[in-house]
């Protein structure tokens, strides 16, 4: 063994009696080894003053965190242990123990304590025992001698020791999930459920929060026990926040005080309930007190207004089933009520919700500050979905006015983004359908004359568009043309090398061969026709621009078609004398895929078309038609 082994390079301080620790010579032999426990055997050349063991190894590393690990050796010479109570202490006021217990040496522990109890107690520059270590450092078993031996001592106040953080050996094990560990800390110490670390976190609200139900049962016996959690939370926030029932009924029995202590944002238990959605803490909440259900913030808001907000409509539900005239208006804001909350956030279901339930129907025609009913809101975002369930209210008034004189049909006349043209659409024909005598709702030419007044952003876009699609186009042409290109020098059956055929396709005389020949010359000259239009077409002139589309779509979809019969040719001409099985199946797979691709292009239409029935439709999208696309149809479908 090198000599620089023996002697660990961290700073040491020896206590006294410290002459009885001496170093081994430079020439003296390593240590043999013991292959059960790795410590050193002990040596019987009569050296020291009693001939005993001779070293033992405590594990790697050093007190000092720079220490670079170095293999630490204890010296007990000639049987004399005595002097061995004043053990080396490092740079970290680490003892061997310490070291040991990050390493979870379990002999070492044992033959440590047999020279010196005390070392359970030493607490090192962490203000951590050999017990806090253990548990920290994930040595489950070992810690549980540690606590075991503690405890035989009645060093009471060792296993109570909180470390630099004020967290004891129950929150480690807590935090590191040794449920076992943990009750066996509560039976041998239950004022470790007292202690609250700085971050203001108790064992029990730990074991909630991590859902261990059996150590939060076992912490709630303990009647002083302590509930406190960070950011001013409890017990019972935790069980809110993961939706334990059983454990929110236990608090409850025992600690119904917690249903009213708020967090540092003002937030109760029953409140994180319903923004997290879990219906079933809200049930045992609201079955021990049903006074809860009418809680309202510091903020105004109550809480069907925080379910709306989320589009909980489970919490909403059972709040109601408990509180039937629980309040849905903002307390600060008297005509903010849960259903504007829940258009504002787009909350689909959460609507249709409120327009089932009898005591809320109510809602859908009242109004806020401004004179707004949940409609004009839904009108103004421009969301198809909220208008539709809107005005599948029987008591629905679509002619109400706010203090502008606008109703919720005039709104449509102020948008104008285009990337909202499909949802206007259907906003409209929506109105129309509510109301087809109000003249407040735009006609389709009055949203064309809006789309004509470009501005010099409007056309810098259109430009870009423009720009995006002839890019686009003219990449598909070049590849199309190059995929059919190199097919016609590649043919199937390639060529003969009888005499007087030379260079002559085998294939030429079926009629599947000469099929393929025409569809992939259609391929080829539509493909690069394609790629020249937008290559040297006046794509700036808007004049031209529609009709480039409507061409260049034309023959770049006919060369996708010809591509494809080409490809279902060939591989039928060279399948079909012994697969045609085969050959039939992957004609029609190849026939197929023309399909499903109009099919995929065109499904957002054809939904729309099928929500708003074919009059409707026909007259709002008839600018959609195949070889007459507008400007604003042309943006859509790019």
């Amino acid at each position: 063994m090198a000599t620089q082994h023996l002697v660990p390079r961290c700073p040491l301080k020896i206590h006294r009696h410290s002459h009885a620790i001496k170093p081994r010579r430079r020439d003296a032999p390593p240590l043999p080894s013991s292959p059960s426990t790795g410590f050193a055997q002990p040596r019987s050349d009569g050296g020291g003053r009693g001939g005993g063991r001779e070293a033992e190894e405590i594990g790697r590393g050093s007190g000092d965190p720079g220490g670079g690990g170095e293999v630490v050796y204890l010296y007990v010479r000639g049987g004399s242990i005595v002097p061995y109570r004043m053990v080396l202490v490092f740079c970290c006021k680490n003892r061997c123990l310490h070291i040991s217990c990050i390493h979870g040496h379990i002999e070492f522990f044992r033959l440590a304590l047999e020279v010196d109890q005390s070392l359970l107690s030493k607490v090192n520059h962490e203000g951590e025992t050999p017990l806090v270590i253990a548990v920290a450092h994930g040595h489950a078993n070992l810690a549980s001698l540690l606590l075991k031996r503690c405890n035989d001592l009645g060093l009471q106040a060792t296993i109570l020791r909180q470390d630099k953080d004020k967290s004891n050996a129950l929150h480690h094990a807590i935090r590191n999930g040794y449920m076992d560990l943990a009750i066996q800390l509560l039976e041998a110490a239950p004022a470790l459920s007292h202690h609250v670390n700085i971050y203001r976190e108790s064992p029990m609200f730990m074991a909630v929060m991590r859902g261990f139900r059996d150590i939060a049962l076992r912490l709630l016996e303990i009647n002083d026990s302590s509930h406190a959690g960070s950011f001013c939370r409890h017990a019972l926030h935790a069980v809110a926040k993961n939706g334990d029932q059983f454990i929110a009924a236990q608090i409850m029995k025992k600690r119904p005080q917690l249903a009213r202590k708020a967090d540092s944002n003002e937030d109760t238990p029953i409140r994180l309930a319903v923004c997290y959605n879990k219906v079933g803490v809200l049930r045992e909440l609201l079955q021990h007190d049903i006074s809860l259900g009418y809680e309202v913030n510091n903020q105004g808001f109550t809480l069907l207004t925080s379910a709306a907000t989320r589009g909980h409509v489970g919490v909403a539900r059972e709040l109601l089933n408990h509180c039937p005239d629980a309040p849905y208006r903002h307390v600060h804001h008297q005509e903010l009520t849960c259903l504007h909350s829940a258009v504002q956030n787009g909350h689909t279901k959460f609507i249709e919700f409120i327009l089932q339930t009898p005591q809320l129907q109510r809602l859908v025609n009242m109004q806020d500050s401004s004179g707004r009913t949940a409609l004009h809101y839904a009108v103004e975002r421009c969301n198809p979905r909220t208008v539709a369930a809107l005005l599948s209210c029987k008591g629905i008034d679509t002619t109400i006015f706010d203090i502008h004189g606008e109703s919720a049909a005039s709104l449509l006349s102020g948008i104008t983004s285009h990337e909202k043209n499909l949802d206007w659409k259907e906003v409209q024909v929506l109105m129309l359908k509510a109301d087809p005598k109000d003249d407040d709702i735009p006609s389709d030419n009055i949203h064309k004359e809006v789309e004509q007044q470009e501005t010099i952003e409007s056309i810098k876009e259109r430009k870009s568009t423009t720009q995006r699609y002839t890019t686009n186009t003219s990449l598909v042409a070049i590849l199309l043309a190059r995929i059919t290109f190199t097919a016609a020098f590649t043919l199937p059956g390639g060529y003969s090398s009888d005499p007087g055929s030379e260079g002559n396709p085998i294939m030429s005389k079926k009629a599947a061969f000469q099929a393929f020949l025409i569809f992939d010359t259609l391929a080829m000259c539509s493909a690069f026709v394609v790629s020249v239009i937008c290559l040297m077409g006046r794509w700036e002139d808007d004049r031209f621009t529609s009709y480039y589309i409507t061409v260049t779509k034309r023959l770049t979809w006919f060369a996708y078609m010809a591509t494809l019969a080409a490809f279902a040719a060939g591989l039928y001409t060279v399948l079909s004398s012994r697969r045609h099985w085969m050959a039939i199946g992957i004609c029609l797979l190849v026939g197929f895929c023309p399909c499903l691709t109009w099919l995929i292009s065109k499904w957002p239409i054809l939904k729309l078309n099928y929500r708003l029935g074919r009059r409707w439709f026909s007259m709002l999208f008839g600018d959609y038609r195949v070889g007459q696309p507008s400007s604003s149809a042309f943006r859509d479908m790019v």
